[in-house]
């Protein structure tokens, strides 16, 4: 079944008055979008269509989850998702903009196709920050992407920032950031450390 078919409600035969529809959202949903930020999910939703002779109102709930990558561990994570929002459907010869709450439809379409408003609401619903609940992530690939603690890294940029030809501590910085992105193992804080001229 296509994707717009299986997110659609059927307006033709509906009565005035309340109907529930409920439909099942996976991965598929996000691969035909091509995401780059949803792997993967399982969501329900449930649509209460409210129908009078000029429009129809959907008040729709998402529930579930979706697979994404961990902003600290760069592993797979599921972020669970819980949306509640409203669509109004109306009627028009003219053809309008879809606004995200607005659907317009001309007189002659027979359904409501949800597909596009399911997927943004999805998407809207993930949280700024995406992580593992604390200690759940992968101790390996935290110590693997770490370059400096905060302190160290605070401690850097005040020396660099108490001169204006410092430029070594954020060179060494830079350094480390690049060996990080080219997936090499970051040294032990002083096994590597070049040492001062002069010093034996």
């Amino acid at each position: 079944m296509e994707e717009s078919q299986r997110y659609a409600i059927p307006y033709k035969g509906l009565k005035n008055g309340c109907h529930e529809f409920r439909f099942e959202v996976d991965g598929s949903l996000f691969e035909e979008y091509q995401s780059t930020e949803i792997k993967d999910g399982r969501c329900e939703v449930t649509v209460t269509a409210d129908r009078s002779e000029s429009q129809v109102t959907l008040d729709v709930a998402i529930a579930g989850y979706v697979v994404v990558e961990c902003d600290r561990c760069l592993e797979d994570c599921r972020v669970p998702i819980d949306f509640e929002g409203r669509l109004v459907v109306k009627f028009s010869e003219e053809v309008h903009e879809y606004d995200g709450e607005v659907m317009w439809m001309l007189p002659g379409e027979d359904q409501v196709d949800l597909k596009q408003y399911i997927y943004e609401s999805i998407v809207l619903s993930l949280p700024y920050q995406r992580v593992h609940p604390e200690g759940m992530c992968n101790p390996d690939m935290l110590e693997r992407f770490r370059i400096v603690s905060d302190q160290e890294f605070a401690s850097i940029e005040a020396r660099a920032g108490g001169g204006a030809h410092n430029e070594g501590e954020w060179a060494k910085l830079a350094a480390l950031r690049e060996r990080m992105e080219a997936g090499e193992e970051t040294p032990e804080k002083g096994e590597a450390e070049e040492k001062p001229r002069g010093t034996k």
